[in-house]
């Protein structure tokens, strides 16, 4: 199985980015899924029901989210209604929505995706990650029922994403960080079978401060004072994130790479 995982969708540079390319991938690569993490897409933070729509109609299979998955109030009612939205599993336990869920390729083969929080510099105490994966994988062994497994660690210690990718090896088809929005070139498959990455970065504009505009956040920087709200860099954005490509019996990874498309860090296909 093909799959190509692609990191935070920043603002409108991203979307376009998502959606004048993501068809021309698939036949391309010959994917068989694409699942992105959409939770910066709207404005920079969160992610709205008619943005997380205009993805997913341009061939987006499956929309992950993060720490700012509701700041846009409309997901709480629209992730109710479109299962091909994941939130966080260790989210609020009030949460509306999904945590991890079975979705169909493109051939009928079942791929599990699920999202986890980190607790490691984070703004808020969520739920131990690790026991919640733990349940997770239990319930979908891979090679089960799940023909591969994609599991989504947003957080910003890459010590707490190499743990949980070290946790899930064996388990779990593929690991990739999310949430930094700075790519890393440690794409791996672990002893057990499992590929993995710290961070797929994001899908935005580079010329930019993590995908925000460089004056405000440079100002505050210098300064230590606000003059004004960020806002998402509008220059042509990179698609960022990695593809893995999964053996159908096992699971287990056989092949992994970078991905870099486009804009600033642009890099060969695959």
């Amino acid at each position: 199985m093909r799959i190509l995982f692609l990191g935070d969708v920043m603002g409108r540079a991203g979307r376009t980015a998502i959606t004048e390319n993501v068809k021309q991938l698939r036949a391309d690569w010959r994917l068989d899924m694409i699942i992105v993490n959409g939770e910066n897409a709207s404005g920079g933070m969160g992610l709205t029901g008619a943005h997380a729509k205009v993805m997913l109609d341009a061939g987006v299979d499956v929309l992950t989210l993060g720490d700012h998955a509701f700041d846009q109030k409309d997901m709480l009612t629209y992730i109710a209604g479109e299962k091909r939205v994941i939130r966080p599993i260790n989210f609020a336990k009030t949460a509306p929505g999904r945590g991890a869920a079975l979705f169909s390729d493109t051939r009928g083969r079942k791929v599990l995706v699920a999202q986890v929080l980190g607790q490691v510099f984070m703004k808020r105490a969520y739920d131990d990650p690790f026991s919640a994966m733990d349940q997770i994988l239990k319930k979908h062994p891979l090679s089960g029922q799940a023909h591969a497994i994609v599991v989504d660690v947003h957080c910003e210690a890459t010590s707490e994403k190499m743990g949980m990718g070290h946790f899930c090896d064996g388990r779990a088809s593929l690991v990739v960080g999310t949430h930094t929005h700075v790519p890393t070139g440690d794409a791996q498959i672990l002893p057990g079978g499992t590929a993995y990455l710290s961070d797929a970065g994001m899908c935005g504009d580079y010329n930019s401060v993590i995908g925000m505009e460089k004056a405000e956040p440079m100002r505050r920087f210098v300064t230590g004072m606000t003059k004004s709200r960020f806002e998402p860099a509008k220059g042509e954005a990179t698609l960022s994130g990695v593809f893995v490509e999964t053996d159908d019996r096992t699971g287990k990874a056989v092949q992994v790479k970078m991905v870099r498309q486009g804009g600033r860090l642009e890099q060969s296909g695959l």
